[in-house]
């Protein structure tokens, strides 16, 4: 049955940033990726008013051709490799936040994560990418910046230059009912909001722990670079600007300055928290020497060593690891406030 476009339209008005519009036209990795980014914070969701056409026809000529399979070498598009490079930050930021307890995080879940989320962009519309060497160039990548949230940046653009050099056109199947692409695109949503979400609800504190140091690291890569910095911090501004553009602010565009200065105290206040309570683990008071906090973790780590703990192993354990997260926190060099502040002007 061939596509409306007066319906696309009305589909896209009503649900444009949840994808219903790609559900009609049976795209449905675009679909997913407006579910999952809200229509491209909004932006990829206005931009697409003039698109609307194009997809449209392009779903009407796919009816037509199920059975045949794709030739040829699509054409370079740098928007598809910038909507790769974002949607792979976005896609190991989320991780980040739901994931980084685990072992081997920066190993195995960060690259596997961005990975995924470069390969969801490659296949928007007739296109797709090789998984194997996606994957494979985001994996590569990762050992070089083992536990720092900025490995983000370099393995999202390893696999996007990767999925762009093994781009092709999709292999055309048999059409699917709507209830197994709904099923499909259910379970996808799940395995990416689901530990989102627990971690937001039940460890409240821990998660704003981990955007408050996964922030802090991206702003101060960012210090570096002026233009990119100062378009960094507008994307992260963007939905909380249109929130406040909607409900109405008279104050609105001279607060701008402001808005950044709360965001930015608010990230240093966690990161003080943060190493208020690594002195409180190590027993320690504010403004140890590296000296001192290096002779007190070795004699807690012979102290609650779980293999000397074997009576009360599961709270050895528990105190081994807050020793070590501590030490950890202690041992990177405090920045002076305002040394990661971006230029403003």
């Amino acid at each position: 049955m061939a596509k409306g476009l007066l319906l696309t339209y009305a589909l896209w008005a009503v649900g444009g940033p949840a994808g219903l519009h790609h559900l009609y036209l049976g795209r449905d990795s675009h679909a997913l990726l407006w579910m999952l980014t809200l229509g491209g914070g909004g932006v990829g969701w206005l931009w697409e008013f003039w698109k609307l056409p194009s997809f449209v026809a392009q779903a009407n000529r796919a009816q037509g051709q199920r059975q045949s399979s794709g030739r040829g070498t699509p054409p370079l598009s740098l928007i598809r490799f910038a909507a790769q490079m974002i949607v792979g930050i976005y896609f190991g930021l989320v991780a980040l936040i739901s994931f980084s307890f685990m072992a081997n995080f920066y190993i195995v879940g960060l690259p596997l994560a961005i990975g995924l989320g470069v390969l969801l962009v490659a296949a928007v519309g007739n296109q797709t990418s090789d998984f194997k060497n996606t994957l494979g160039a985001a994996f590569l990548t990762s050992p070089l910046f083992y536990g720092r949230p900025i490995a983000i940046l370099p393995i999202s653009l390893a696999a996007s230059i990767t999925a762009q050099k093994h781009r092709r056109y999709k292999a055309s199947f048999g059409s699917e009912t709507l209830s197994v692409r709904l099923y499909r695109l259910g379970l996808a949503y799940l395995a990416f909001t689901g530990p989102l979400a627990y971690s937001a609800l039940c460890n409240t504190a821990a998660t704003l722990s981990y955007v408050a140091e996964t922030l802090d690291s991206f702003l101060s890569w960012f210090s570096f670079f002026p233009l990119l910095g100062r378009l960094m911090e507008s994307v992260l501004l963007l939905p909380y600007r249109v929130w406040r553009l909607l409900v109405g602010d008279p104050g609105f565009s001279s607060t701008y300055f402001q808005e950044w200065e709360k965001l930015y105290e608010f990230v240093r206040s966690f990161q003080d928290e943060k190493r208020q309570l690594a002195y409180q683990a190590l027993g320690l008071s504010e403004g140890a020497t590296n000296e001192e906090v290096h002779r007190r973790y070795r004699e807690l780590v012979k102290i609650w060593h779980p293999d000397h703990n074997r009576h009360q192993t599961e709270e050895a354990q528990r105190h081994f690891l807050e020793i070590q997260a501590a030490y950890e926190v202690l041992s990177q060099p405090r920045k002076p406030r305002g040394s990661s502040r971006l230029a403003l002007s």
